[in-house]
């Protein structure tokens, strides 16, 4: 129904253009308009998504002014609306100022249908995930922010972010794999949050920061008497996070004594604290997290098979800072403006080459680092910019093996510049183009020879 399709106008003045643009978007509710004021009512009427607009408009066909009239009311009414405008040969210098003063992208003429559908869907497409972040904006205060606060914009991360908000809602133990400073955490504390368990209490440990004769105390709780020093009865982890979540940080380092405990928990959803004969029910779900390989220590006889699928209904594996294109970017921005708050007032952004030396870098401490080295920069930075030497960072090593592959390189290359390029020029075709120094149509071929999206 046309209901449920999305909405495009077009103003075009050449009625065979009309019938032929028409009949080439039956995907999409097509408006047509021929002249200014038929456009802007048709505007305000339909409310399109994505407009197709000629410049030369009657009583100027030949000129620009009626144009550039229509894309300056159509910005100051609907600033969302992508508009797409026609260039003419040698109607270049125009098309790039429309672009300037607000429109999306613009086609040349005569009109070569595929390349303009092209245009005219990623503008739809641009238009639809602009709406959800703002919508997602007005609960997180950030369009760029998903499950648990955490900032992305990489694929990758989006898919994590939607499995775990997908079994929020369920009983099943996660746990999720990741090196250090990936973000387990702040994902295990969102699962938590988007979860019915949401009013209960989370609780978090880090098995590794509390000695092995400390951490059956810390877990289960002990009574009163039950060892030197025990002067009260004291509730354990589990028990506190009793109706909530328990986040179990690097669990590999649970000792194996301990881990029969655990797992005798887990089997029967009953504890006994430390010095006591009592059986407590408790429910309380379980997330862990850890940077070892557990499969390695299972055949190593250090930890428990048993354990490991009881705490591994669900196993989410978190990507590294390096495998997620144009994040360290959008986090250093959302650093940055936290730290200069607290700290240094003066400091507003980024200098080009410390924006380089980001996307260059390859990270290896994820974004503890990235936060890290953005805090001192903040700090140490003379200026409002802070420069690549602030960062304190140096050209990675480019010399592995993979590099010696010169058409695997070209690809890994030509894909990690333009997800880059995409996330600075925040999705807009003509700047991500000029950042990388070639064409649209150029870009347009790179991003379906590799699968991009914008």
């Amino acid at each position: 129904m046309a209901d449920n399709k999305p909405k495009l106008l077009i103003v075009e003045d050449d009625q065979g253009l009309q019938a032929q643009l028409k009949w080439a978007y039956e995907d999409f509710e097509v408006v047509i308009t021929g002249d200014r004021a038929s456009a802007i009512a048709a505007l305000r009427a339909e409310e399109p998504a994505v407009v197709t607009l000629d410049l030369g408009l009657p009583p100027d066909p030949d000129g620009t002014s009626e144009g550039f009239a229509v894309l300056n009311e159509i910005m100051a009414m609907k600033p969302d609306t992508k508009v797409i405008v026609a260039s003419g040969h040698g109607a270049r210098e125009s098309a790039l100022l429309a672009i300037e003063q607000g429109a999306y992208d613009f086609y040349q003429k005569p009109v070569d249908i595929e390349q303009l559908g092209l245009i005219v869907r990623r503008a739809f497409n641009l238009h639809q995930i602009e709406a959800e972040n703002r919508v997602l904006a007005e609960k997180t205060g950030d369009g760029n922010r998903v499950l648990g606060g955490l900032i992305t914009a990489a694929p990758e991360m989006v898919k994590v972010a939607r499995t775990i908000e997908r079994i929020a809602n369920t009983n099943v133990s996660a746990m999720l794999l990741g090196a250090s400073g990936t973000g387990k955490e702040l994902l295990a504390r969102g699962l938590h949050d988007a979860s019915n368990r949401a009013k209960g209490a989370y609780v978090a440990i880090n098995c590794a920061a509390i000695p092995e004769n400390l951490l059956e105390s810390e877990l289960f709780g002990h009574e009163k008497g039950a060892f030197t020093g025990a002067v009260k009865t004291t509730e354990g982890k589990i028990e506190q996070a009793n109706g909530g979540t328990l986040f179990l940080d690097e669990v590999g380092d649970i000792p194996l004594q301990l881990q029969v405990k655990l797992l005798r928990f887990l089997q029967e959803r009953t504890i006994e604290r430390l010095g006591g004969r009592k059986t407590i029910a408790v429910d309380t779900r379980i997330v862990c997290a850890t940077h070892q390989d557990l499969e390695t220590m299972i055949t190593d006889g250090r930890f428990r098979e048993d354990l490991f699928y009881r705490l591994a209904e669900v196993v989410v594996k978190i990507p590294a800072l390096a495998e997620r294109p144009g994040d360290p970017t959008l986090l250093a921005k959302a650093f940055l403006k936290r730290f200069a708050k607290e700290m240094n007032p003066q400091v507003t952004g980024f200098a080009p080459d410390a924006l380089s030396a980001i996307d260059a870098w390859n990270w290896p401490g994820n974004v503890r680092e990235l936060e890290n080295r953005v805090k001192r920069a903040v700090i140490m930075a003379d200026g409002k910019l802070i420069a690549a030497a602030d960062l304190d960072l140096e050209d990675p090593d480019q010399e592995d093996g993979d590099a010696l592959n010169l058409k695997s390189a070209r690809e890994k290359s030509d894909r990690r510049m333009i997800r880059h390029a995409l996330a600075r020029s925040e999705g807009n075709i003509s700047s991500t183009a000029k950042l990388l120094g070639i064409s649209r149509p150029t870009l347009y071929d790179l991003l379906k020879q590799y699968d991009l999206q914008v």
